[in-house]
């Protein structure tokens, strides 16, 4: 009958422990870094896709973070090929409350569904000789090169060819609705006072 006692009293002092060091660990002054990434397709008009990536770093923490890198290297190389910019870059530091952000642009070459892997950010704190790593939030699968139907734009001819008469007839509706109303002022100036 004492072991199951004591291994309750045992997780109690666990607990305690633990929310003791994270207590302290939350307060002290570290870098908290926070990393998003999002994927957009573009489809240009020679039947060709683009995906333009964006990946937005923050530091959430107290105090600076140094040596910051980031490194997309998810993106396979017979898949797609990079247009513009670079699937890696590094800044000098990143101060509390600060955000940096990147962004490139990746040719499709070839069809399917494609999901990619969350980037990784590498950074320095001053108390700490080796780096700390962080793992940016992951994308939703793509659908490159999928055969989609064309999107359905407003049509401008319908407005130019009916707007005009829309309008006259909105006005029309208008004034027959202001002169039927009854007035609220009028109501007031029409009782006698005796």
């Amino acid at each position: 009958m004492a072991d199951p006692i004591s291994k309750a009293l045992i997780l109690v002092f666990v607990f305690i422990i633990l929310c003791f060091f994270s207590n302290s660990h939350a307060s002290s002054d570290v870098p908290f870094i926070i990393a998003h990434k999002k994927a957009n397709l573009n489809r240009l008009k020679s039947g060709s896709e683009t995906v333009s990536v964006t990946i937005d770093i923050y530091n959430q923490g107290t105090s600076t973070a140094y040596d910051i890198s980031l490194a997309d290297d998810s993106w396979l190389n017979d898949a797609f090929n990079v247009i513009s910019g670079s699937t890696s870059k590094s800044w000098e530091k990143l101060d509390a409350g600060g955000v940096l952000s990147h962004t490139f642009e990746l040719e499709v070459k070839t069809k399917g569904v494609f999901s990619s892997e969350p980037a990784v950010v590498k950074f320095r704190i001053p108390t700490k000789a080796a780096l700390q790593e962080a793992y940016s939030s992951p994308i939703l699968p793509l659908d490159v090169l999928a055969d989609r139907p064309p999107e359905k734009k407003f049509d401008w001819r319908l407005l130019a060819r009916y707007g005009s008469i829309i309008s006259v007839i909105s006005i029309m509706v208008l004034f027959v609705y202001l002169v039927a109303s009854p007035s609220k002022s009028g109501a007031k100036g029409s009782k006698k006072k005796r």
